[in-house]
């Protein structure tokens, strides 16, 4: 029997990369995709030295062209699609109202919301088929306003709660799961698009990606019959 398949968005570092490692010893078979592709191959050493099977497929998650012909090279390989996690994100340094740039916002807004809906949107047919299951790796910001996230971030997040709610009322009937995943502060590279950027001290108090991706498995485990259909969680440290 062909291993379930899980597509992995953002899966280059922090969080998407350590799913992708934890998929692959729960047995998920992994295609990785993300805009490095140096990254990409680093990300796939680690799931092969766990004995897993992965697929690298560089991607711009914007480009709704480039989604779709990604899809078909996933089904073309492996016939099917079990599981997505969307774990491409973006910010930017300048987001307030008083300094942001329209092209930031409009980045932003691209790749955390617009680009979940073309990912989830190209793979599902294949996700109806399997009785897939879809993670949506928001943020804090997208379950309690934080003030310093920012106009768009905090907008664009905000947003995946009512895609992955209505993706759930309404493909519920073929079996389709999706969760809306909420972490508080995680330490990865992504803290370097903050204004001020958190030092060591700081990053050791925070989430690590490896307590993001396994309960992104706990997620992937679960029952067909059970939902998650938000889960919060965060470091002790976070206010």
């Amino acid at each position: 029997m062909t291993a379930k398949v899980l597509w992995i968005t953002g899966g280059g570092s922090g969080m998407g990369a350590a799913t992708a490692v934890a998929a692959a010893r729960d047995g998920w078979a992994v295609v990785l995709s993300g805009r490095r592709a140096d990254r990409l191959e680093q990300v796939a050493a680690a799931v092969r030295a766990e004995g897993g099977t992965v697929t690298v497929e560089p991607l711009d998650v914007t480009d709704a062209a480039a989604v779709a012909d990604t899809r078909d090279r996933v089904l073309d390989q492996y016939g099917r699609i079990d599981g997505l996690v969307l774990a491409a994100g973006l910010n930017t340094p300048a987001r307030r109202w008083a300094d942001q740039s329209l092209a930031d916002v409009r980045a932003v807004l691209d790749t955390n919301t617009t680009a979940v809906v073309t990912v989830v949107d190209a793979a599902l047919p294949a996700l109806r088929a399997s009785g897939g299951v879809v993670v949506v790796v928001s943020s804090y910001a997208g379950w309690s306003f934080q003030p310093g996230a920012g106009v768009a971030y905090s907008a664009s997040k905000t947003a995946l709660g009512s895609i992955v709610r209505t993706l759930n009322q309404q493909e519920a009937e073929h079996g389709v799961r999706a969760t809306h995943l909420c972490p508080g502060d995680v330490a990865t590279d992504f803290l370097d698009q903050r204004p001020e950027v958190p030092d060591a001290a700081a990053r050791r108090r925070m989430l690590q990606p490896e307590d993001v991706a396994g309960t992104v498995a706990f997620v992937l485990g679960a029952p067909a019959h059970v939902r998650v259909d938000e889960l919060v969680l965060s470091p002790v440290a976070q206010r």
